[in-house]
Protein backbone atom coordinates (compact mmCIF):
# COMPACT_ATOMS: atom_id res chain seq x y z
CA UNK A 1 0.00 0.00 0.00
CA UNK A 2 0.90 3.62 -0.41
CA UNK A 3 1.54 6.11 2.49
CA UNK A 4 -1.88 7.47 0.90
CA UNK A 5 -4.23 4.73 1.72
CA UNK A 6 -2.58 4.04 5.03
CA UNK A 7 -3.42 7.20 6.12
CA UNK A 8 -6.31 7.28 4.51
CA UNK A 9 -9.37 6.23 7.50
CA UNK A 10 -11.97 4.84 5.26
CA UNK A 11 -9.48 2.85 3.19
CA UNK A 12 -8.37 0.98 6.48
CA UNK A 13 -12.41 0.73 7.43
CA UNK A 14 -13.00 -0.96 3.97
CA UNK A 15 -15.04 1.54 2.44
CA UNK A 16 -14.87 2.40 -1.33
CA UNK A 17 -16.00 6.10 -1.77
CA UNK A 18 -15.74 6.05 -5.33
CA UNK A 19 -18.42 3.10 -5.08
CA UNK A 20 -20.46 4.39 -1.98
CA UNK A 21 -20.53 8.09 -4.41
CA UNK A 22 -21.67 6.60 -7.05
CA UNK A 23 -24.64 4.12 -4.92
CA UNK A 24 -26.15 7.25 -3.14
CA UNK A 25 -26.62 9.35 -7.01
CA UNK A 26 -28.29 6.39 -8.53
CA UNK A 27 -30.73 5.92 -5.36
CA UNK A 28 -31.63 9.60 -4.57
CA UNK A 29 -30.23 11.42 -8.27
CA UNK A 30 -33.52 13.61 -7.70
CA UNK A 31 -32.69 14.80 -4.10
CA UNK A 32 -29.05 15.30 -4.53
CA UNK A 33 -27.96 19.16 -4.84
CA UNK A 34 -31.79 20.21 -4.08
CA UNK A 35 -32.91 21.76 -0.66
CA UNK A 36 -37.02 21.52 -0.21
CA UNK A 37 -38.38 24.02 1.62
CA UNK A 38 -42.63 24.23 2.60
CA UNK A 39 -44.11 27.93 1.30
CA UNK A 40 -46.99 29.41 2.48
CA UNK A 41 -50.33 28.83 0.37
CA UNK A 42 -51.44 32.54 -0.31
CA UNK A 43 -54.77 32.78 -2.10
CA UNK A 44 -54.95 34.30 -5.75
CA UNK A 45 -58.18 36.83 -4.87
CA UNK A 46 -58.66 39.02 -1.49
CA UNK A 47 -60.02 36.18 1.01
CA UNK A 48 -62.35 38.64 2.84
CA UNK A 49 -64.09 40.23 -0.74
CA UNK A 50 -64.28 36.74 -1.75
CA UNK A 51 -65.88 35.36 1.09
CA UNK A 52 -68.11 38.11 1.43
CA UNK A 53 -69.39 37.29 -1.85
CA UNK A 54 -69.42 33.86 -1.05
CA UNK A 55 -71.84 34.04 1.80
CA UNK A 56 -73.89 36.55 -0.24
CA UNK A 57 -74.53 33.74 -3.16
CA UNK A 58 -75.20 30.72 -0.15
CA UNK A 59 -77.37 32.52 1.55
CA UNK A 60 -79.49 32.85 -1.53
CA UNK A 61 -79.58 29.25 -1.46
CA UNK A 62 -79.72 28.17 2.25
CA UNK A 63 -76.66 27.96 3.22
CA UNK A 64 -75.35 30.37 6.30
CA UNK A 65 -71.73 28.83 7.00
CA UNK A 66 -68.72 28.50 4.69
CA UNK A 67 -65.39 27.54 5.95
CA UNK A 68 -62.39 29.44 4.83
CA UNK A 69 -60.85 26.13 3.16
CA UNK A 70 -63.94 26.93 0.66
CA UNK A 71 -62.31 30.07 -0.04
CA UNK A 72 -59.17 28.61 -0.50
CA UNK A 73 -60.34 26.29 -3.19
CA UNK A 74 -62.40 28.78 -4.75
CA UNK A 75 -59.44 31.28 -5.35
CA UNK A 76 -56.76 28.58 -6.29
CA UNK A 77 -59.80 27.46 -9.36
CA UNK A 78 -59.95 30.99 -10.06
CA UNK A 79 -56.27 31.60 -10.39
CA UNK A 80 -55.85 27.83 -12.45
CA UNK A 81 -58.99 29.04 -14.89
CA UNK A 82 -57.48 32.49 -15.55
CA UNK A 83 -53.41 31.08 -16.39
CA UNK A 84 -55.52 28.72 -18.50
CA UNK A 85 -57.20 31.02 -20.56
CA UNK A 86 -54.24 33.22 -20.58
CA UNK A 87 -52.14 30.71 -22.27
CA UNK A 88 -54.93 29.54 -24.65
CA UNK A 89 -55.49 33.39 -25.91
CA UNK A 90 -51.77 33.80 -25.66
CA UNK A 91 -51.56 30.32 -28.21
CA UNK A 92 -54.28 32.39 -30.40
CA UNK A 93 -52.54 35.27 -30.33
CA UNK A 94 -49.35 34.24 -31.26
CA UNK A 95 -50.96 32.31 -34.43
CA UNK A 96 -52.84 35.68 -35.45
CA UNK A 97 -49.34 37.35 -35.84
CA UNK A 98 -47.67 34.51 -37.95
CA UNK A 99 -46.57 35.69 -41.27
CA UNK A 100 -46.32 33.30 -43.72
CA UNK A 101 -44.57 35.50 -47.00
CA UNK A 102 -41.52 34.01 -46.02
CA UNK A 103 -43.06 30.50 -46.35
CA UNK A 104 -41.62 28.96 -49.83
CA UNK A 105 -44.85 26.39 -48.91
CA UNK A 106 -47.45 29.49 -49.00
CA UNK A 107 -48.00 31.82 -51.88
CA UNK A 108 -49.91 34.80 -52.03
CA UNK A 109 -53.42 34.96 -53.65
CA UNK A 110 -54.78 37.98 -52.56
CA UNK A 111 -53.58 41.69 -50.77
CA UNK A 112 -56.47 43.52 -48.93
CA UNK A 113 -54.30 45.72 -47.90
CA UNK A 114 -53.13 46.87 -51.30
CA UNK A 115 -56.63 46.91 -52.32
CA UNK A 116 -57.99 48.75 -49.33
CA UNK A 117 -55.22 51.71 -50.11
CA UNK A 118 -56.44 51.80 -53.86
CA UNK A 119 -59.59 52.31 -52.92
CA UNK A 120 -58.80 54.98 -50.21
CA UNK A 121 -56.65 56.39 -53.04
CA UNK A 122 -59.51 56.38 -55.49
CA UNK A 123 -61.98 58.18 -52.95
CA UNK A 124 -59.43 60.67 -52.68
CA UNK A 125 -58.81 61.47 -56.07
CA UNK A 126 -62.99 61.60 -56.20
CA UNK A 127 -62.98 64.00 -53.62
CA UNK A 128 -60.48 66.24 -54.80
CA UNK A 129 -62.39 66.59 -58.16
CA UNK A 130 -65.33 67.38 -56.79
CA UNK A 131 -63.31 69.82 -54.47
CA UNK A 132 -62.32 71.62 -57.51
CA UNK A 133 -65.56 71.61 -59.41
CA UNK A 134 -67.20 73.23 -56.23
CA UNK A 135 -64.28 75.91 -56.22
CA UNK A 136 -65.11 76.64 -59.98
CA UNK A 137 -68.20 77.28 -59.35
CA UNK A 138 -67.42 79.33 -56.37
CA UNK A 139 -65.08 81.12 -58.19
CA UNK A 140 -67.89 81.50 -61.25
CA UNK A 141 -70.30 82.86 -58.48
CA UNK A 142 -67.76 85.59 -57.18
CA UNK A 143 -66.85 86.85 -60.34
CA UNK A 144 -70.59 87.46 -61.96
CA UNK A 145 -71.78 90.86 -62.33
CA UNK A 146 -75.51 90.34 -62.45
CA UNK A 147 -77.21 93.18 -61.05
CA UNK A 148 -80.17 91.35 -59.93
CA UNK A 149 -78.98 88.18 -57.75
CA UNK A 150 -81.08 85.47 -55.90
CA UNK A 151 -80.84 84.22 -53.13
CA UNK A 152 -78.87 81.13 -54.01
CA UNK A 153 -75.93 83.56 -56.09
CA UNK A 154 -75.82 85.17 -52.51
CA UNK A 155 -75.13 82.34 -50.60
CA UNK A 156 -72.27 81.22 -53.28
CA UNK A 157 -70.75 84.57 -53.42
CA UNK A 158 -70.59 84.36 -49.64
CA UNK A 159 -69.49 81.03 -49.92
CA UNK A 160 -66.38 81.70 -52.06
CA UNK A 161 -65.35 84.70 -49.98
CA UNK A 162 -64.95 82.14 -47.02
CA UNK A 163 -63.58 80.39 -48.94
CA UNK A 164 -60.35 82.68 -50.12
CA UNK A 165 -60.26 83.46 -46.44
CA UNK A 166 -59.50 80.32 -45.34
CA UNK A 167 -56.88 79.54 -48.21
CA UNK A 168 -55.22 83.06 -47.59
CA UNK A 169 -55.10 82.14 -43.86
CA UNK A 170 -53.33 78.30 -44.76
CA UNK A 171 -51.01 80.01 -47.01
CA UNK A 172 -49.94 82.13 -44.23
CA UNK A 173 -49.66 79.60 -41.44
CA UNK A 174 -47.16 78.00 -44.12
CA UNK A 175 -45.63 80.82 -44.59
CA UNK A 176 -44.83 81.10 -40.90
CA UNK A 177 -43.91 77.26 -40.35
CA UNK A 178 -41.51 77.43 -42.86
CA UNK A 179 -40.02 80.53 -41.24
CA UNK A 180 -39.94 79.44 -37.87
CA UNK A 181 -38.01 76.26 -39.18
CA UNK A 182 -35.44 78.41 -41.46
CA UNK A 183 -34.38 79.99 -37.75
CA UNK A 184 -34.30 76.99 -35.91
CA UNK A 185 -31.61 75.07 -38.41
CA UNK A 186 -31.43 71.99 -39.33
CA UNK A 187 -32.55 69.27 -36.60
CA UNK A 188 -30.08 67.07 -34.97
CA UNK A 189 -30.43 63.37 -34.28
CA UNK A 190 -30.35 62.14 -30.09
CA UNK A 191 -27.41 59.72 -30.47
CA UNK A 192 -29.15 56.89 -28.74
CA UNK A 193 -25.81 54.57 -29.04
CA UNK A 194 -23.86 57.32 -26.76
CA UNK A 195 -21.52 55.67 -23.90
CA UNK A 196 -23.28 55.20 -21.42
CA UNK A 197 -26.78 56.22 -21.76
CA UNK A 198 -28.67 52.67 -22.80
CA UNK A 199 -32.25 52.51 -23.71
CA UNK A 200 -34.76 50.39 -22.13
CA UNK A 201 -37.86 50.23 -23.10
CA UNK A 202 -37.90 53.99 -24.47
CA UNK A 203 -36.28 55.67 -21.91
CA UNK A 204 -32.43 56.67 -21.55
CA UNK A 205 -30.90 55.56 -18.38
CA UNK A 206 -27.07 56.78 -17.29
CA UNK A 207 -24.53 54.12 -15.96
CA UNK A 208 -22.01 55.79 -13.73
CA UNK A 209 -18.53 55.59 -14.43
CA UNK A 210 -14.95 54.89 -11.89
CA UNK A 211 -15.14 52.20 -10.29
CA UNK A 212 -19.01 50.83 -10.02
CA UNK A 213 -18.85 47.89 -11.81
CA UNK A 214 -16.83 49.33 -14.75
CA UNK A 215 -20.28 50.36 -16.60
CA UNK A 216 -19.11 53.86 -17.42
CA UNK A 217 -16.74 52.74 -20.07
CA UNK A 218 -16.25 50.95 -22.79
CA UNK A 219 -19.26 50.24 -24.96
CA UNK A 220 -22.62 50.42 -24.16
CA UNK A 221 -24.67 46.85 -23.42
CA UNK A 222 -27.42 46.11 -25.74
CA UNK A 223 -30.32 44.58 -24.25
CA UNK A 224 -32.65 42.40 -26.26
CA UNK A 225 -35.93 43.96 -25.99
CA UNK A 226 -38.78 41.87 -24.66
CA UNK A 227 -40.90 40.10 -27.27
CA UNK A 228 -44.46 41.54 -26.07
CA UNK A 229 -47.59 39.80 -26.92
CA UNK A 230 -50.50 42.04 -27.32
CA UNK A 231 -54.07 40.67 -27.07
CA UNK A 232 -57.28 42.28 -28.83
CA UNK A 233 -60.84 41.89 -28.10
CA UNK A 234 -61.22 39.75 -31.55
CA UNK A 235 -58.88 37.11 -30.11
CA UNK A 236 -61.28 37.07 -26.79
CA UNK A 237 -64.24 36.75 -28.87
CA UNK A 238 -62.13 33.25 -31.10
CA UNK A 239 -61.35 31.63 -28.14
CA UNK A 240 -65.11 32.18 -26.26
CA UNK A 241 -66.37 30.50 -29.28
CA UNK A 242 -64.10 27.53 -29.31
CA UNK A 243 -64.81 26.72 -25.37
CA UNK A 244 -68.04 25.10 -25.17
CA UNK A 245 -69.15 26.53 -21.81
CA UNK A 246 -69.01 29.90 -23.21
CA UNK A 247 -69.80 29.50 -26.85
CA UNK A 248 -73.61 30.52 -26.07
CA UNK A 249 -72.57 32.66 -22.92
CA UNK A 250 -73.67 36.45 -22.21
CA UNK A 251 -70.33 37.51 -22.20
CA UNK A 252 -69.70 36.44 -25.75
CA UNK A 253 -72.85 38.32 -27.10
CA UNK A 254 -71.89 41.44 -25.55
CA UNK A 255 -68.30 41.17 -26.87
CA UNK A 256 -69.68 40.94 -30.46
CA UNK A 257 -71.87 44.36 -29.67
CA UNK A 258 -68.83 46.18 -28.62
Amino acid sequence: RDDDDINDVASMAGVNLNEESARILATNSDLVGTQMQSCKDEPFLAAVPLHKRILETAKKLGITDVPAEVVTFISHATQSRLRTVIEKVTVITQHRMESYKDDEWYEQATDVRSQLKFFEQLERLEKQRKDEQEREILLKAAKSRSRQEDPEQARLKQKAKEMQQQELAQMRQRDANLTALAAIGPRKKRKLDAPGLLTIGGEGVGLCGGSQAGLGTGSPRQYPRQKITRVNLRDFIFYMEQEREMSHSLLLYRALLK
